[in-house]
Order: structure tokens, then sequence, then C-alpha cells
């Protein structure tokens, strides 16, 4: 079960924390990051994002600084973007901020942690607080309090067709060309990503390929009494399934959150003022997840390796303009 990267990202920093506390006069984002085994680059957009949100101890159960200082080198106050030391000038506890002060694009990477950790700990009272919070903030209006929850709803009776081996029959809309349809699947592996819950399902193609299927794309489903043999190589056909290829782009830092959801890693390469160069690890299928990626990000998104995914955002835009013409 995989964890959300944010959520990983952000378990890191109470170490950095601790270390600036035990270093009243601050420290290099070099340093820190060195001893974190991360870029200076991330480590920085972490700690901005984890400290200006201050909604990542209500999530994740961590604690943070109530006031980050930021200097350069010569002591003098700098801009957070751009500062080389940083340093913990008040340790008071912290006062809320409150969601409302989150960039939207934060605020779902946020809210889908959340969901993610409450779909693993459903029993958990206070992350269910915390997501009600959320659902309020992003929509405008109360949530009712509620012992059952809608979200991923074919989680659980999945986890159950796993573990057992059952048939499961689903209606299904489609992610990458549209209509919905109904198939019976052989259930494998429930994969945990940023998108969401994905269960990896058979039975395989002619090739020997299985498929990947979003729960959130699920619209109905019956659990069947009748069970599967799993194949003989399925160790094999879920790796093959689960291979990424490397695709480096340059994108502006305000699509970094669809960097985020679409690929399954990512890894700074470079960055300035404006944009940073990414290298994702995508699944297939590849040129329709950049083409996606590069309509999000805008003019200012390139692709700079490999050379023939450099038209996949053109490319669909014509097809999906095509498409609504034709509707």
């Amino acid at each position: 079960m995989a964890t959300p990267k944010y959520t990983q990202r952000f378990a890191r920093l109470p170490a950095v924390f601790e270390q600036l506390a035990s270093h009243p006069g601050g420290l290099p984002l070099a340093d820190l990051a060195a001893q974190t085994g991360v870029p200076t680059a991330e480590l920085r957009e972490d700690i901005l994002a984890f400290y200006t949100a201050d909604v990542a101890p209500l999530l994740l159960g961590l604690t943070r600084p109530a006031v980050l200082d930021f200097r350069n080198a010569d002591g003098a106050e700098d801009e957070p973007t751009t500062a080389e030391y940083v340093c913990i000038i008040d340790e008071r506890p912290s006062e809320e901020l409150g969601v409302e002060y989150v960039d939207p694009a934060e605020l779902a990477l946020i809210f889908t942690a959340a969901q993610a950790l409450l779909d693993i700990d459903p029993s958990d009272a206070d992350l269910l607080g915390a997501v009600e919070v959320l659902t309020e903030t992003a929509f405008g209006t109360p949530v009712e309090p509620s012992g059952t929850r809608s979200w991923n709803r074919a989680l659980e009776a999945l986890q159950e067709a796993v573990a057992g081996s059952h048939l499961v029959e689903i209606s299904y809309s489609r992610s990458w060309d549209e209509g919905v349809f109904t198939r019976t699947i052989e259930p494998y592996l429930l994969v945990q990503t940023q998108r969401g819950w994905e269960v990896d399902a058979g039975p395989a193609d002619a090739h020997g390929r299985i498929r990947t299927y979003l729960l959130s794309n699920i619209r109905d489903y019956v659990v069947s009494e009748a069970t599967f043999k799993p194949p003989a190589d399925l160790a094999r056909m879920l790796a093959a399934q689960r291979k990424t290829e490397t695709v480096r782009v340059r994108i502006p830092h305000h699509a970094r959150w669809a960097a985020d959801f679409y690929a399954e890693d990512v890894a700074i390469v470079d960055d300035d003022e404006s944009t940073a160069t990414l290298d994702l690890e995508l699944l297939q299928p590849v040129d329709t997840r950049v083409g996606l990626l590069l309509l999000i990000a805008g003019d200012e998104s390139w692709v700079l390796n490999p050379a023939h995914l450099a038209t996949a955002g053109p490319i669909l835009a014509g097809e999906l303009l095509t498409h609504h013409l034709e509707s």
C-alpha cells in the first residue's frame, strides 16, 4: 500500500525542525537538505507549504514551530523563496491560520492525502473531523456528521474481493476514452496513489496485459460468490503494469501539483524563479498523461525528453476539440 508523496515529504520535517531548534542562529537550507537527502529546492517548498498551510499538523499528527525566519548569508532578513538560511525565532504554540489561506492546488493535495489516510483508518475521529472541515472549506457548505462515507465506497468491498479472490462485476466510466462499460474483473491488487485508490485487475488480454481501474470511476459493483485462480506469473504481470517511463518536462511552478497528480514519482532536476525542470515517472498511457499535464500547465510548459512527446499537448487538445465539436 503506497503512502501519498506529500504525506511522506511532510513526515520528514520534524527532524528538520529539531535541527533548527538546536541551532538558534539558524542553518543553511543546503545543509539541511543534504542531511535530509533531498534537493534544496524541494526542502524549501516542503517547509513553505507545511508552514503556510498550517493544516498538516491536524492531518498528520505533526507539530511545527510558530515562527520561522529566513535570512541571507549576512544575517539580514530575506525572501523565503530565495533565502539561504532558515531559523526558529519563536517556539510558542502555534495559532491556527486556517485552510482559507492555502492555495487551492495545495488544498486539493492535502485533502487527497487526508482522505487517503482516512480510507486506511476510518475509525480516526479526529481525522474525520479534519476532512469535514476541509470539505466545508472547499465547497462552502457545512458537512453533516456521518458515521459512513461515500468517498471510495467500493474500497471495502474490493479489499474483501482481493483477499478472497472473488470476481467483481463493475460498471465503469472510462478514464481515457468516452463511455461507460460493464465488465467482470479479477481484482489482484489495490494501490493508493495521488489520484486515489486504483485496482490492478484481470483477466489478461491477448497480449498478457492486465488493466488498472480508478475506484472513483466505478459507478456500480457486485461482488460475486464465484472465485478466480490468480495467474501463476501474477507478480510479473503486476510489475509490468506498474512499470513507468521517465519524461523530463519544464513547467511553471503553479502547475507542480499536476505533475504530482499524474506522475508516480517526481524528481527535481533544476528550477528558477518561474519554472521547474522535473523528471516524471509516468504509467501508461504516457502520451495522454503528458498531454493533460501540458494542457494544465499552459504555454510555458515543454517536454524536454523524449522528443516524440513534445506535441502531446497540441495533439490531445485537437482530439478534445474534435470530440466537443461532434458532440
